[in-house]
């Protein structure tokens, strides 16, 4: 009887001093600093050439995340390729030539035109206006062999993140009804026509949804008034003549870089916390002042790429209840392109995703903070503030609400379908001249990075993790939250 005593007090003692090598002082322990760096080095290095998702140089990246996740001993995920989730991306460059003609009025590429997708297109032909493009919008009308006339974006989605992931789908839809074309009449007063000119008269990447068939023409028009779209709804222009030459599309393979570490719970194992950073930047682009080409994006987002790593290995051997999903995303800078195909294709099902703990960032103004874009609006709120507070840091709540930063970074991909899902970002109090200092600029790089703060950032985003994935309660959206309805129907929630 004795003999049974000591042991069950052996192995109580066992794992009691298991459970206390979990927590901050866990992770103090076992933290490589010198790795880490080292890690965050390589990332944002010049050998990179700024992980563009349409250089070659962005498989590196993906191979040395999947190398750091199988060293630490995460496991694969049934249905990936190893530790990749292979996407199909088509890459779209601008047409040679690019015009559209209403009435008297030419439109033409890189000035009110752009033509994001699709083959060339050479001809006249008939118009028809049919709404946002939705199925409802499609009722009576006959498109087939025509060109659909819609606006942009549809209604409450109007976000950058949200015109490209509408315009795919209405470009499918319209397709699929037997549309030649589609033009979205580009009318939100947000966004200055100008910066979207800019920004996509380049190749663009989209996700490839056609199964090996060509896309349809797929073009914005510059329409601020909606005087064109009206015009052509009452029947002034039933056609319009399109020149688009030139066009080039080809296939890419993007990789999201992915692995699961098993919980310890036998019952809350079967849930997962979601820990996600993208690992993609923008690649070579206008030299700067000192002729510096390369955007090696440290901030944006090597640091945070760094944290999911770092997470693999400190969590491959202090396992919580609930199990962990890492996800390296792909492309995000070409419109939350990675996580969008996680969320549309999941391999893991999204209703045991209970928590998605997702990183993104600009850069950082204030070393005493975190900001979680996202903060204040889940029941996990004081996880994430108490695991800050424990390596110095206060968790804030975001600064800049005018940005719609919750709304532009992969994150949003899970909170539309119901996972409470903030961002874990590096302390900012406002977008301000230190910030647009580094953003999406070359001089982005690990030696003008505070590393201390790097360090504790890294830290307190384990700890926020562990506690949630540690938490007898599933988070959730806190009451109003305008994703609490479509939450409840993900989780089956009365």
């Amino acid at each position: 009887m004795k003999i049974k005593l000591s042991l069950l007090l052996l192995t109580a003692l066992v794992s009691s001093a298991g459970y206390c090598q979990h927590g901050k002082k866990a992770i103090e322990n076992t933290f490589d600093e010198r790795e880490s760096i080292s890690h965050f080095r390589y990332l944002a290095s010049d050998e990179l050439m700024g992980r563009d998702p349409i250089r070659p140089e962005i498989d590196a990246a993906a191979r040395y995340i999947a190398e750091q996740f199988w060293k630490y001993g995460t496991k694969e995920i049934p249905g990936a390729k190893g530790f990749y989730q292979h996407i199909p991306f088509r890459l779209s460059s601008p047409p040679l030539k690019g015009e559209v003609t209403l009435g008297n009025t030419l439109f033409s590429q890189g000035e009110d035109l752009l033509v994001l997708d699709g083959p060339s297109l050479q001809g006249s032909f008939d118009l028809v206006v049919v709404g946002y493009g939705l199925e409802s919008d499609y009722e009576g009308k006959n498109v087939t062999g025509k060109v659909v006339v819609t606006n942009v974006g549809a209604p409450n989605r109007l976000s950058p993140s949200d015109l490209f992931a509408a315009g795919r789908e209405k470009t499918a839809l319209a397709k699929k009804k037997g549309a030649i074309g589609i033009i979205e009449m580009y009318n939100v007063p947000t966004v200055p026509w100008n910066l979207v000119a800019n920004f996509l008269n380049r190749p663009q990447l989209t996700i490839d949804n056609t199964q090996g068939e060509e896309s349809i023409p797929y073009i914005w028009l510059r329409d601020p008034s909606n005087a064109q779209i009206n015009s052509i709804g009452r029947g002034e222009f039933s056609s319009a003549k399109f020149n688009i030459a030139g066009k080039n599309n080809r296939s890419i393979i993007g990789k999201n870089v992915v692995a699961i570490i098993e919980g310890t719970d036998p019952v809350l194992k079967n849930e997962y916390v979601m820990l996600s950073a993208h690992y993609d930047h923008i690649g070579v682009g206008r030299p700067n002042a000192e002729g510096d080409s390369i955007y090696n994006g440290a901030r944006d987002n090597a640091v945070g790429t760094v944290a999911i790593i770092n997470a693999a290995r400190y969590f491959a051997k202090h396992p919580p209840k609930r199990s962990i999903l890492l996800c390296a995303w792909t492309a995000e800078e070409k419109g939350l392109l990675g996580s969008a195909y996680f969320a549309e294709n999941p391999l893991v099902p999204l209703n045991q995703i209970i928590f998605n703990l997702n990183i993104d960032n600009a850069g950082y103004n204030d070393t005493s903070i975190v900001t979680v874009v996202g903060l204040g609006r889940t029941s996990a709120d004081t996880f994430i503030s108490e695991a800050t507070a424990a390596f110095g840091l206060e968790a804030i709540s975001d600064p800049s609400p005018e940005q719609g930063l919750y709304d532009r970074s992969d994150n949003v991909n899970f909170a539309r379908k119901g996972i409470p899902a903030p961002t874990f970002s590096l302390g900012f109090r406002s977008f301000d001249e230190e910030i647009n200092r580094h953003y999406h600029q070359p001089s982005d790089h690990v030696d003008n990075f505070d590393l201390d703060y790097a360090v504790l950032y890294w830290k307190s985003y384990i700890l926020a993790a562990e506690k949630i994935a540690n938490w007898s309660e599933r988070p959730k959206w806190n009451k109003g939250d305008k994703y609490e309805e479509v939450s409840k129907s993900l989780y089956g929630i009365k």
